[in-house]
């Protein structure tokens, strides 16, 4: 459960995770009770048929809540897993070989298929997986030596340690597997890792200059959830012992989204409750009255939804209107059509539209709110804000040099956006880098920070070479950046994202503390990056860049967009961090920001350099000005000129 508050002092009460943990000991201890009073096979299949989707949706979750993408593959590795583990069951294989066996195919093949699949985005991400699992479907119909085809293959039950197992025991174990798999994931999505993930799917850029690796993490993420997806199939078939292809096609594929996106999104509890549904919905629309009563029920509360956003002035066509006019149609076909079941598809389809509208964060994230609020659930207290020194040591203000850059090109098709222009930097140093709108300034700084791949020229940071055009090497080397248009990690938490960085426990969350106070974020630790304002945004890129303990911080226009008060304040913190001896690339418009602060400056022009040396002397360059100004002009014009120009710019850059 999800008990985001938006300061940091601990809540009397209950706390959330306390209560969480709770509620999950509860539900587990009445599930496994649930086979002293059931008894019927019928009834004991479906028991383990919704322990066994836990696991297969908390495995699909990885990639549709955490990572964000659309999977349509989770079925084919259920299908897999459930061949693998058959084909091992058939052979003699003992009970815990046959669930490895699943669990393994899932990871192999999740691997496989996650090497070229994650190098897509959104929709063609989401054709690869379909076409992958509309491939699996084929291939075990086609190997009817293997797998029987669609004759079926029958499987039988290996006995667990010579112990066979009946109905209720093969449940309690499936359900003790839910568990297992249930804690195992918690821990590793509150993990380095899973905040990691969460991550990269808000910005993969940002994680990558942060050194937190896109790529591997993906391959890594997705290889887990179709790992259990085959210790699923594993299970699934043990429990049907018969299996064919076509089980495991297009409508399962809609069914396992459909409960991911009810259940709730970037949610384990989420999963469950998806997993239940996804066991009980198929069965419901053989049950006419049930689950005409059911759909009823729905039309009922998006009308009362709708209601309420009326009453409160927040009525939004799409949001309110979408979900009332799916659940009305949902029930026009459930009273108006002879058997529902004729119209599976288009059912789930509908509800599937209005989870997507009407509950964007599933009923899991809608109780979950609801019960913070009955019940008054208190955050978990932070701990107190580390020492300065710890995040932002001093270092030496005197010494050699920490970045060299030299006769860098960068041409994109004909146009030249650096050209053959170097730059150094310091120890203790802040570089001001300026120029008029397309000098090359930003372009400079994405060949440094590793996002472009220099064309010609060599990067060197405290005498190491990063790989050319690698976010993640250049972070490895010592740079972290922020950026013209802000990359923030928009789900998670302002502490989130700077401990994304540090690392998982309390004293990590005591120094992602300190660096938010050091910025004034700290009573703002627990509010989502997207509910903060635009200048705290700004402020919390710059505490999560220097979360990396950098040997050099580049700062792109830090200043755009900023009022008045908090261009002070920016100044200030830029001071704090100058006289630490970290030195500083700045790239700004506001002409008095870089006279205040910098030490030296370098002038790009058409991707030149065209002037270098003091702020104030740059400022009188004759080369200068004409860049400005755009003419001729002599070295007795006046500094208000050039003021003025950058004054606009810095307009320019706000807007």
């Amino acid at each position: 459960m999800n008990t985001a508050s938006p300061d940091i002092r601990p809540g009397s009460g209950l706390s959330g995770l306390r209560a969480e943990q709770l509620a999950r000991g509860a539900l587990f201890l009445v599930l496994a009770a649930l086979p002293l009073w059931i008894h019927t096979p019928f009834a004991l299949g479906l028991l383990t048929l919704l322990a066994v989707y836990g696991i297969l949706l908390i495995g699909l979750d990885v990639t549709v809540g955490y990572l964000g993408q659309v999977n349509l593959a989770q079925a084919a590795f259920l299908g897999l897993g459930a061949y693998a583990g058959g084909l091992l069951a058939d052979a003699g294989y003992a009970l815990p070989w046959v669930l490895l066996g699943g669990l393994a195919i899932g990871l192999v093949l999740g691997a496989l298929l996650a090497l070229p699949a994650l190098r897509l985005e959104g929709p063609q991400f989401a054709l690869a997986t379909l076409s992958f699992g509309a491939l699996s479907v084929i291939v075990l119909n086609e190997l009817e030596g293997l797998t029987g085809g669609a004759q079926g293959l029958n499987v039988p039950r290996p006995p667990l340690f010579g112990m066979k197992l009946d109905s209720a025991a093969f449940y309690w174990l499936c359900l003790a597997l839910l568990a297992v798999v249930w804690e195992g994931m918690n821990r590793l999505l509150k993990s380095h890792f899973g905040r990691s993930i969460e991550a990269l799917r808000d910005s993969p850029i940002a994680a990558d200059a942060l050194g937190l690796g896109v790529f591997r993490r993906k391959v890594a993420a997705f290889a887990i959830g179709s790992a259990l997806g085959g210790l699923a199939g594993a299970l699934h078939a043990l429990n049907f012992a018969y299996l064919q292809p076509s089980a495991f096609g297009y409508d399962l594929m809609v069914l396992l989204l459909l409960g991911v996106v009810l259940g709730g999104r970037k949610n384990l509890w989420g999963a469950f409750i998806g997993a239940a549904l996804v066991a009980l919905l198929p069965n419901l629309l053989s049950n006419i009255v049930l689950f005409r009563g059911l759909v009823l029920i729905g039309l009922v509360l998006a009308a009362l939804a709708a209601l309420r956003d009326y009453r409160s002035h927040k009525l939004h066509l799409v949001k309110s209107g979408v979900p009332l006019a799916a659940m009305a149609l949902t029930v026009a076909l459930a009273f108006g059509s002879g058997s529902p079941e004729d119209w599976r598809r288009g059912i789930f389809a509908l509800i599937l539209l209005s989870a997507v509208v009407g509950l964007p964060e599933g009923l899991a994230g809608a109780m979950a709110s609801l019960l913070t609020r009955w019940l008054k659930l208190a955050p978990e207290p932070l701990p107190a804000p580390a020492e300065r020194a710890s995040v932002l040591p001093e270092r030496p203000h005197q010494g050699g040099l920490v970045l060299s850059a030299d006769n860098l090109v960068k041409r994109f098709g004909g146009v030249t956006a650096v050209d053959h222009s170097s730059i150094r930097v310091n120890a203790g140093e802040v570089l001001g880098l300026i120029g008029p709108n397309g000098s090359g300034k930003t372009t400079m700084i994405n060949l440094i920070s590793g996002l472009y791949t220099p064309d010609e020229g060599v990067i060197e940071v405290d005498g190491v070479r990063p790989a050319p055009g690698s976010l993640f090497s250049a972070s490895r080397a010592g740079v972290a950046r922020t950026f013209q248009n802000l990359q923030l990690f928009a789900e998670l938490s302002a502490l989130e994202n700077v401990t994304v960085i540090l690392g998982p426990g309390r004293e990590s969350a005591a120094q992602g503390l300190a660096l938010l106070a050091l910025v004034g974020l700290e009573s703002k630790a627990r509010l989502r990056a997207r509910d903060l304002h635009y200048g705290e945004q700004r402020f919390l890129e710059i505490a999560r860049a220097l979360a990396s303990r950098p040997k050099l911080l580049i700062l792109d226009e830090p200043a755009a967009g900023l009022a008045h008060p908090d261009v002070q304040r920016l100044v200030e913190l830029i001071a704090r961090i100058k006289r630490t001896g970290l030195p500083v690339v700045l790239i700004e418009h506001h002409m008095d920001v870089i006279t205040e602060l910098c030490d030296r400056v370098t002038v790009l022009d058409g991707g030149k350099v065209i002037a270098e040396g003091l702020p104030h002397e740059v400022k009188k360059d004759p080369k200068v000005l004409e860049a400005y100004l755009g003419a001729d002009v002599s070295a007795e014009v006046k500094e208000e000129q050039i003021e003025a120009v950058h004054a606009l710019a810095a307009g320019g850059a706000a807007c």
